[in-house]
C-alpha cells in the first residue's frame, strides 16, 4: 500500500489530525498510563496520581507507544516497507533499553540512595544530596505487558475508526482546519 496522495494535499494541521498511525500510537501510550493508575487503585488500594506522569512501571508506556506505532505504520503501508522495518528496529532498541540499560540504571540508584551520605558523596558540613530516582526502567514483563497494549490499542484505533481528522468528519465537525 502507498500513502494516500489526498493526504498530502491536505494543509499542515489537517495532514497531522489525518495521521492516524501517530494518534493510535499515543493512545496506546495513554492507554497504558492510564491503566497505572488503574493498576495502582486495584493492588495498591491508593490513589497516586503522579503514576501518570513517572517512568517506570507495569505496562510499559514506551513500549506500547512504539509497538503500536510500529504495528499501525506495518498496517498502513505494508509490512515490507522500509519505514516498518525502521518504526521494527527503533522498537528492539527502546525494549531493550528499558529493561537493560535504564532498569540497571535504576537498581544502581537505589542502591547509591543505601549507602550512608558521607559515602555516598554529601561532603562533611554540607547539606545531603537529594536521593536519585530510582524507578527508570523496566521489568521483562513490564516491558512485554506494554509491547502487547501497544498493538492491541493502535490496530482496532486505525482500522475501525481511523484519524482524529475521519472521525471529526463522520461526526459532521467542521473539517476545514488550515
Amino acid at each position: 500500500m502507498s500513502p494516500d496522495p489526498l493526504a498530502a494535499a491536505l494543509p499542515p494541521l489537517q495532514a497531522l489530525l489525518d495521521n492516524g498511525v501517530l494518534w493510535w500510537g499515543l493512545a496506546a501510550c495513554g492507554s497504558a498510563q492510564l491503566s497505572k493508575l488503574l493498576i495502582e487503585l486495584v493492588l495498591h488500594r491508593r490513589w497516586n496520581p503522579r503514576v501518570l506522569v513517572e517512568t517506570g512501571g507495569m505496562p510499559s508506556s514506551h513500549s506500547a507507544l512504539l509497538t503500536g506505532t510500529a504495528a499501525a505504520l506495518g498496517w498502513r503501508l505494508g509490512f515490507a516497507d522500509p519505514l516498518f522495518a525502521l518504526a521494527a528496529a527503533m522498537c528492539f532498541v527502546v525494549l531493550y533499553d528499558a529493561s537493560g540499560v535504564r532498569r540497571a540504571a535504576g537498581l544502581t540508584a537505589a542502591r547509591v540512595n543505601g549507602l550512608p551520605a558521607a559515602v555516598a558523596g554529601a561532603a562533611a558540613g554540607s547539606e545531603p544530596l537529594p536521593p536519585l530516582k530510582e524507578n527508570l526502567g523496566h521489568t521483562r514483563l513490564e516491558v512485554l505487558a506494554g509491547a502487547l497494549m501497544g498493538p492491541a490499542v493502535a490496530l482496532p484505533g486505525l482500522v475501525l475508526v481511523g484519524s482524529p481528522l475521519h472521525l471529526a468528519m463522520v461526526w459532521g465537525l467542521p473539517a476545514g482546519i488550515g
